[in-house]
């Protein structure tokens, strides 16, 4: 009953929607005044400043807080261009973007959540480096997310004998809460939505796995010089274990490793099979591969809660809180960035001219090294997600051309909204979750400011090196 009655609001909204649901919603961008995007600005603003300035307040009404702001853009919308155009917006949003996004974050959550890796490491440099290069290649095929739920905790007990650590767990979100994400569809949400844009599988690793070698390389090397010199050097290893070895190394749940096979196998299935079959919905064709492998994740998300015994769950500390954020936050995004995209797409024309003439040389050419530092900006301290969106739809929104013609500059979007969402806890999702898990361990880790000394003074460095070698 309480998910009925926190649902009807939204149950009314679209129902006074329907009937005009068929009428197509072609926004001419270049029509549309720069008002129309605050509601987008707003929301993404909550997200960087609430957590901060208002945080009991944040953490109880951040869904109320999402679903204000996409009123004020659907209501207002529907006002001016009718509940038909409203209707059909609302829907191309949440059937071909943003119910494919949430459904693959929750598969890959649930099936990581089901793994528990059992006994106590010893956490020597040599062991953390190897831990952090295993999550790097684990984090393409599993999410961000996902390795990063998988090895934190392990990872906080195989040093919990150090006085020093806050540093492994800044590196463990450098490299497997972002860079390591870079290589598919599957490891970062910008990437994903790249991929329900029309963006092949495997462009990616095709195109930045040299950038992403580099930056994940450099860092596992700065990060064995600095642990190794904490480790030897301060003299910081505690005479007595907190968690000392009382039984073998080893997985509970390992059947969730099966059905993480799926997940891949079914995000490659949309990807690779072209069938001709589709459903129109509302103005929005839904292919037959892509529901497919919808409804495959949900069920692989069930029968890995169904199958997972729950002291696997309780080991881990299972919980639904991080993705019903995540779920409730990206509503409002997949909404309020409708117009923002049409205002885009309209190019030099619309209301954002200066943002693409910032990315434009003289000449008219988009630049590379321009979109990577824009696209990573705006990734450091808003969602790398729809900061991935506005920056593909600035360059054209057309994958084929962005694919082939426009590759370096579909490279720049991709590597700065996954690399430089490492720049602060608020870039990326699991920067937060990890900051969490790790100082409910008693990790103490630096503040807002204090983790961004960190990565201007490591990450910002090797970007510049980047921009020089791949993006000038």
């Amino acid at each position: 009953m309480k998910i009925a009655r926190r649902a009807a609001p939204w149950m009314a909204v679209v129902a006074s929607l329907l009937p005009g649901l068929c009428m197509a919603a072609d926004i001419d961008g270049s029509q549309l005044p720069a008002l129309w995007g605050v509601p987008f600005a707003g929301l993404l603003l909550s997200i960087a400043l609430m957590p901060l300035l208002a945080p009991i307040f944040w953490h109880h009404h951040f869904g109320k807080v999402a679903a204000g702001w996409a009123l004020a853009f659907l209501l207002p919308f529907a006002v001016v261009f009718g509940p038909g155009a409203a209707g059909a917006s609302l829907v191309h949003a949440l059937v071909a973007e943003y119910i494919p996004f949430v459904v693959l974050l929750t598969s890959l959550f649930t099936v990581a959540g089901g793994i528990y890796i059992r006994g106590n490491l010893r956490g020597s440099p040599a062991l953390n480096t190897a831990i952090l290069a295993i999550g790097a290649v684990l984090a393409s095929f599993m999410g961000t997310t996902g390795a990063s739920m998988l090895l934190i905790r392990p990872l906080i007990r195989a040093n919990d004998n150090r006085k020093h650590t806050a540093h492994v767990v800044v590196f463990f979100i450098f490299i497997v809460s972002n860079a390591g994400g870079s290589l598919t569809p599957l490891g970062d949400p910008p990437l994903f939505l790249g991929f329900l844009k029309g963006v092949d599988f495997f462009w990616t690793v095709r195109h930045i796995f040299p950038e992403t070698l580099f930056l994940v390389g450099a860092l596992l090397a700065i990060f064995f010089a600095m642990d190794s010199w904490y480790y030897h050097r301060r003299e910081e290893v505690l005479t007595a274990d907190p968690t000392p070895d009382t039984q073998a190394i080893g997985f509970d749940g390992k059947v969730n490793f099966a059905l993480l096979g799926v997940v891949v196998a079914l995000v490659l299935m949309s990807g690779i099979w072209k069938s001709p079959v589709s459903f129109h919905v509302a103005g929005t064709d839904v292919g037959l591969p892509g529901l497919l492998r919808d409804v495959g994740l949900i069920v692989v998300a069930l029968v890995s809660l169904y199958i997972t015994p729950r002291q696997v769950h309780e080991d881990n500390q299972f919980s639904w809180g991080p993705m019903q954020e995540v779920a409730k936050l990206f509503a409002g995004i997949f909404l309020t960035i409708i117009p923002v995209i049409a205002m885009l797409k309209a190019g030099a024309n619309g209301p954002f001219g200066a943002v693409v003439a910032a990315v434009t040389r003289p000449d008219g050419t988009p630049d590379p090294a321009m979109y990577f530092w824009a696209s990573g900006a705006l990734s450091s301290f808003l969602d790398n997600a729809p900061t991935y969106l506005v920056f593909f739809n600035t360059a054209g929104g057309d994958p084929a051309v962005l694919m082939t013609t426009l590759a370096p500059i579909l490279a720049a979007i991709s590597a700065g909204s996954v690399f430089m969402g490492a720049n602060s806890y608020i870039g990326n999702a699991p920067n937060l979750m990890v900051k969490a898990i790790a100082e409910d361990r008693g990790v103490k880790m630096p503040s807002f400011f204090g983790y961004m000394v960190w990565s201007g003074a490591i990450l910002v460095p090797l970007f510049v090196v980047m921009t020089f070698i791949w993006f000038s």
